[in-house]
């Protein structure tokens, strides 16, 4: 297996743990509260454009070649980092 295709693989299972959790975020949302209703659907909202932004890196790094996937890594580590800062955050204004 190659660095590149480790690193997909990597990446493909962070990316499906963060969408396991903006599920269980939704579901949460459903039955809470009126005020932690409107904390959430703000907080699940960023944390779709973080998903998709995660996947659009996903894909550009499928894409790549061997040799050009490292220039495309910093991007998809800093929507990751993005994705997995709101993920906490999210998770935090549920228990405050």
């Amino acid at each position: 297996m190659s660095t590149l295709d480790a690193y997909k693989q990597k990446i493909e299972a962070e990316l499906d743990v963060a969408q396991a959790k903006l599920a269980g975020l939704k579901a949460e949302a459903k039955s809470a509260a009126a005020d932690v209703k409107i904390k959430l659907s703000e907080e699940v909202g960023t944390l779709e454009q973080s998903v998709d932004a995660a996947k659009a890196k996903l894909a550009e790094l499928a894409d790549a070649g061997e040799d050009s996937w490292e220039q495309l890594k910093e991007g998809t580590e800093s929507a990751w980092e993005k994705l997995s800062a709101t993920l906490k955050g999210a998770a935090n204004k549920l228990t405050d």
